[in-house]
């Protein structure tokens, strides 16, 4: 159960680590510290010479979260933005919405015949895109961090779209000249979470409509065929939730907003994330069809801190932290790069999970790595991320300390939904894994532990 019961978002700014021995606490304020002493040399040193938002734009001092809202042509983005923006800033935080570049171009004079005027045209105004796609968000990004507060940052589409929309080759082309060994960057490096809402065009046709949007002109089919690629490009990201066409509008932009409120620790109905199933062995991706896109990372899991004293938030029964290091693997098997994450969990009094997360360069993990849990493992996993009809799967193959094989399958989590998982036939399921005690073995927590 995640649902948080917090009414504000979380300070962790404020909190102090304890004078006596390490906690979940000290681990977050560490994380801050570290990172407002490491940037850009000693931040004391220069902080006398620096106004109070260009020290915050250095080391923000309050979480900023960017997320991603995608999908096919008329999916609910444009609505979901404008749902979002006025729910957070409602709830304590500033929120800025970032337009899509292709769209800016568009508007302001660039037509659609330029795409195949000239040879090559087609990667020069991806390039563009990505350009103006990046100044746009580091700018807000910026503006955001120098403010000081818990911050969003709404971006309608995000570097990946631009695979959606161009072949393979002249993709892989474009990476070349940006000098972009790893999509990763572009991907989970860069964003916290990516909401791909399904076009009208697959499963809600007689709603499907381009009046909102001057910029699109696709068919039906068309439509459906840009949704899968787009959701494609973003195959990987740890944290890819998919809004289908299951429910009505009303209920797809509440799960949208639900799912928002999980991530930045507001209040939720959300109760489930995933549904966890015990693997019999590790899958054979020969196995696997080949319209199965799929993506292989090697992750490592460093555990802080354990939660052993009492913690000071009157409704937090314990609280840790954890640092992951996430490599992508071609398919060759070649390491093709590295991000970066840090993780808080809290387990509230009534026995609800909340979990926080953000994005942390290499130099605050090897920094933060130092201080692990002596008394727990790293834990090793090759894990496996692919989508099958529409549903977001994740393989967590343990190698170290453990060598178990689980399935976390992403189930929609609203409290009236019965949705059942739609299991894909190429795996070799043993059973559900249930929030049994006999169960809590299977989770990377229990699985640390030194025994």
């Amino acid at each position: 159960n995640y649902q948080t019961t917090m009414s504000a978002p979380p300070p962790p700014y404020d909190r102090k680590p304890s004078n006596t021995t390490p906690s979940a606490l000290g681990a977050r304020y560490l994380s801050q510290t570290r990172l407002r002493s490491n940037s850009h040399g000693p931040l004391q040193e220069i902080s006398a010479e620096l106004t109070e938002a260009e020290v915050n734009s250095i080391a923000p001092p309050a979480p900023i979260y960017k997320i991603v809202l995608t999908g096919g042509p008329c999916g609910g983005k444009t609505t979901s933005m404008a749902r979002l923006s006025p729910y957070l800033r409602e709830r304590g935080f500033e929120v800025i919405t970032c337009p899509e570049a292709f769209s800016l171009l568009v508007n302001n004079g660039m037509a659609f015949d330029y795409l195949g005027a000239v040879e090559g045209m087609d990667i020069v105004v991806q390039d563009t895109v990505m350009d103006m796609q990046i100044g746009m968000e580091d700018g807000f990004e910026r503006v955001l961090r120098a403010r000081g507060k818990p911050a969003v940052l709404l971006c309608d589409r995000g570097l990946m779209d631009g695979s959606a929309y161009m072949k393979e080759e002249d993709w892989n082309k474009l990476m070349q000249k940006r000098e972009i060994n790893c999509v990763s960057e572009l991907r989970e490096g860069r964003y916290n979470a990516v909401f791909h809402l399904v076009t009208a065009a697959e499963g809600a046709e007689a709603y499907y409509t381009l009046e909102n949007n001057a910029v699109r002109t696709e068919t039906p089919e068309l439509a459906r065929s840009l949704d899968s690629m787009t959701l494609n490009a973003w195959v990987g990201h740890p944290s890819l939730k998919i809004f289908d066409n299951s429910c009505d509008f009303e209920t797809k932009m509440q799960r949208v907003v639900e799912e928002t409120a999980r991530l930045v620790g507001l209040p939720t109905h959300l109760q489930r994330v995933t549904t966890k199933f015990l693997l019999k062995k590790e899958p054979d991706l020969s196995a696997f069809p080949k319209e199965v896109a799929y993506q292989i990372f090697e992750v490592e899991k460093v555990y802080l801190y354990e939660e052993n004293e009492v913690v000071s938030q009157e409704n937090v029964l314990k609280e840790y932290s954890f640092i992951r290091k996430r490599t992508s693997l071609r398919k060759s098997g070649k390491e093709s790069g590295s991000v970066y994450g840090w993780t808080s969990v809290q387990t509230m009094k009534d026995g609800q999970r909340v979990e926080k997360k953000r994005i942390i360069t290499k130099r605050e993990y090897l920094s933060l790595f130092n201080n692990r849990d002596k008394t727990r493992h790293i834990v090793r996993q090759k894990r496996i991320s692919f989508l099958w009809n529409i549903q977001s799967f994740n393989i967590h193959v343990f190698k170290e300390p453990s060598d178990v094989c689980i399935l976390h399958a992403q189930v929609r989590s609203s409290p009236d939904s019965n949705d059942t998982v739609d299991m894909p036939p190429f795996l070799d399921v043993d059973r559900l894994i249930t929030d049994s005690e006999e169960d809590e073995m299977y989770g990377a927590y229990q699985i640390s532990l030194i025994k």
